[in-house]
């Protein structure tokens, strides 16, 4: 099942040309029943290997930019610790509904794809780089906290503000995505929020799932594959932000995660959620 749940992710985002953590994670909660954080966190390890990956195959035709790739990881790598240590600190619910808005935000993004032009060419070099610092900041800590890649934030900021082509952004975003995850992946697996022991089915299956998605991708209607793929998201989206709220799973979950942190010593969540209750 791991294996499938891989190959699906990877089919997917082969196919429309985005990264599977958007579609991983959904099916890890939906499927596995995975808690929020643990799906985020092992999510994230995944991409790195689909992330070297997608990069490899680019930088041979020759669409990676070192110099921005440099840039965007310099500043999400400083990002991407504080958005994990911020999703742990968060309640189950709230949690879903942040990754069900980032899903509403794919969603359009997603659609919009196609009609990415530049808008705006900078005159100085240190114009390009500012852009470039900026994108990366928002992408790490969106990454350490969603357990995605990035890449619906790196692409439209290369090709709309940084001058970047289209194919060269989404190969430079790919490169960028491995240094990014591997500081959230850290940070999520010394949190306790990977499940190592799916990694090897999940990892074989999404590489595999890409690999296809990419080979058919030109077979069939990008248009169509994009709407259906919307429609998708926007369902799970919607799910997610309809997550019910849930007082004690929330004071237990604060318990886990101060525990985690060190900030209590001997954990006992009954007596820390009856002294929340009161």
């Amino acid at each position: 099942m791991n294996f499938f749940i891989g190959l699906s992710a990877g089919l997917f985002g082969g196919l429309i040309g985005i990264g599977g953590g958007v579609i991983l994670i959904p099916l890890l909660t939906g499927i596995l029943k995975m808690k929020q954080l643990n799906a985020n966190g092992t999510s994230i390890v995944v991409i790195i290997c689909t992330g070297f990956s997608g990069a490899a195959t680019y930088a041979l035709k020759g669409s990676v930019d070192l110099m921005a790739t440099i840039l965007l990881a310099s500043t999400a790598m400083l990002t991407a610790g504080a958005g994990v240590h911020y999703a742990n600190a968060l309640p189950e619910w709230k949690l879903k509904r942040y990754f069900g808005a980032f899903m509403l935000m794919v969603t359009l993004l997603l659609l919009l794809k196609p009609y990415l032009f530049q808008i705006f060419s900078p005159d100085h070099v240190w114009m390009k780089i500012s852009t470039l610092l900026l994108a990366g900041a928002i992408t790490g800590f969106l990454s350490g906290m969603m357990g995605i890649g990035g890449g619906v934030i790196m692409v439209p900021a290369m090709v709309l503000f940084a001058g970047v082509t289209q194919h060269a952004a989404q190969g430079t975003s790919l490169l960028a995505i491995v240094p990014i995850g591997m500081v959230g992946a850290f940070n999520h697996w010394r949190l306790g929020n990977v499940n190592t022991a799916i990694l090897p089915a999940l990892i074989t299956g999404t590489l595999a799932g890409t690999y296809l998605g990419a080979s058919f991708a030109h077979i069939l209607s990008e248009l169509a594959l994009r709407i259906l793929f919307a429609a998708v998201l926007l369902w799970t989206g919607i799910k997610h932000l309809r997550a019910p709220v849930k007082e004690t799973e929330d004071v237990v979950n604060s318990a886990i995660a101060l525990a985690k942190q060190g900030d209590i010593k001997e954990l006992d969540i009954d007596n820390f959620v009856h002294q929340k209750k009161e």
